[in-house]
């Protein structure tokens, strides 16, 4: 089983830790939330990520979930991947999506028991899925073009 880490802003990775242990009715196994605070050193960070990667590691590899791409806490996870090659114990194979939202959340814990490259594709595939246009209030648009 791949173990995950979410990697986010703070407080945000602890808020999405929350609401899996809510919505699946207790902590799912190897999965741990990173928050990364304004102004902490990216070495810390990298440092406190890197911790939770180990932690979860089971030798099946790493699912890796952050908010923004280019932000702090994408750029730290990403340099999880030259980790792999280390001497001594290296991580398993990992993979950093970006973009977490909560259908992406809850797709990685429900395909938690997949291999990694599968869970991988199906968390990316259920964040996309859970982005949608749910109608339009037309009466607010009418209005708006008689105000012009």
């Amino acid at each position: 089983m791949p173990g995950i880490v979410i990697v986010a802003h703070t407080p945000l990775a602890s808020a999405m830790l929350g609401f899996a242990e809510q919505t699946f009715g207790n902590l799912p196994e190897k999965i741990q939330a990173v928050d990364i605070p304004p102004y902490e050193d990216a070495k810390v960070s990298f440092d406190r990520v890197l911790a939770a990667a180990k932690a979860v590691d089971m030798g099946k590899g790493i699912l890796v979930l952050t908010d923004v791409m280019g932000a702090t806490p994408a750029n730290v996870a990403s340099r999880l991947i030259g980790q792999i090659q280390l001497p001594g114990k290296p991580l398993s194979p990992l993979i950093v999506l970006t973009g977490l939202n909560l259908p992406m959340l809850m797709r990685a814990v429900s395909y938690q028991q997949d291999d990694l490259d599968e869970l991988a594709k199906k968390t990316l595939q259920g964040g996309q899925n859970g982005i949608l246009r749910i109608g339009v209030n037309t009466n607010f648009l009418n209005t708006a073009s008689e105000d012009r």
